[in-house]
């Protein structure tokens, strides 16, 4: 059918005399400005997923408190986190955390005591299911700045939390 001949585009032609097309003055697909905190926690969740697997499993002791030291780490530094020689500068608490909230706040834990030279630190991850007493000693073993981990005294939890010892590089050591 020819265009002139057609009433329906005469009529669509009659209702669109004087209109003349926008210009395009914005940009509609530019990625927006994220700010610092998003930034950071994007960060802190592959900091998190590089260094932390639930499927790997560590050597871990089947019997009495739980423990970990590293390959290259003296045995008296698993002793002296035992005997309570290493006072926890820094603290994290656990408690009604799902696991992957508490795989972000443990990365962001080991970065805060790599950036601030603290080489011990307490996680209380509770009693509760056990959930988070299992995966938690999983996912430090894991960690290349953890240099051991032991079941903290009764003044930082008893049995409900541990207390980790953190390698903090050509730093002197505190204690």
């Amino acid at each position: 059918m020819n265009k002139e001949n057609n009433p329906d585009f005469a009529l669509f032609s009659e209702h669109l005399d004087g209109i003349r097309p926008l210009n395009q003055d914005k940009h509609h697909f530019k990625q927006s400005v994220k700010t610092k905190q998003q930034v950071e926690i994007k960060e802190q969740q592959v900091y998190a997923d590089s260094y932390f697997s639930d499927n790997y499993q560590p050597l871990l002791p089947v019997e009495g408190p739980m423990r970990w030291l590293n390959d290259g780490v003296e045995k008296i530094e698993l002793k002296r986190l035992r005997r309570g020689d290493y006072q926890p500068d820094l603290l994290l608490d656990l408690h009604g955390m799902r696991q992957a909230e508490a795989k972000l706040e443990l990365a962001a834990l080991i970065q805060a005591c790599v950036k601030q030279h603290v080489i011990c630190c307490c996680v209380m991850h509770g009693y509760g299911s056990g959930i988070l007493k299992q995966q938690l000693p999983m996912w430090l073993a894991q960690h290349p700045k953890v240099k051991a981990f032991h079941q903290a005294t009764k003044e930082w939890g008893a049995d409900a939390a541990l207390l980790v010892l953190i390698d903090i590089g050509e730093h002197p050591h505190r204690r």
